[in-house]
């Protein structure tokens, strides 16, 4: 196997040491792990991919993360529920929906009435919230999703699912 020789600045030497330590010695296991995940994610963003993190489950309590693009989302405030529909194409093919239901009549309420009331971002729906149903959905077709987002966000999705993440101009 052939030998290559990295130079590491002094400044530098503790997060090397560390890394070797959190492998167990095999200091080469971990800069090839480190060089695998730096290549996928950067080839990704070349292509016009990012990393996404999403909230999952009841009051999203899980995370999961994925190489993906945004293809269109809806924002939806009514009586009811807060509802944040998205739909991405993952680096491969994938559609991917994430959406986040959130019933007033389940809205985290403390005891304080004065912290509720200057808690006013989540109480009118600005940002992200933490509470509700985090749904997460892979499917290997677009179609797979009719009648599980909005319609006018389907429509959206179907006119640029076909063209790539990036389209490059020659201008």
């Amino acid at each position: 196997m052939p030998n290559k020789t990295i130079y590491v600045a002094d400044d530098d030497l503790p997060l090397f040491q560390r890394a070797q330590e959190l492998v167990g010695g095999n200091l080469s296991g971990a800069v090839t792990t480190a060089l695998r995940r730096f290549i996928e994610l950067e080839e990704g963003r070349l292509e016009g991919y990012d990393e996404v993190v999403l909230r999952v489950g009841h009051n999203g309590v899980r995370q999961v993360r994925f190489s993906g693009a945004l293809l269109g989302e809806h924002r939806d405030v009514n009586e009811e529920r807060m509802e944040h529909v998205r739909v991405y194409r993952s680096r491969k093919g994938k559609f991917v929906m994430h959406a986040q239901y959130s019933n007033w009549d389940e809205y985290p309420q403390s005891t304080n009435w004065v912290k509720d009331l200057t808690n006013w971002r989540r109480m009118l729906g600005v940002g992200d919230q933490d509470w509700g149903d985090f749904i997460f959905e892979i499917v290997d077709s677009l179609g797979e999703l009719k009648g599980k987002i909005p319609d006018k966000l389907y429509e959206r999705v179907a006119q640029i699912a076909d063209r790539p993440p990036v389209e490059e101009l020659d201008i």
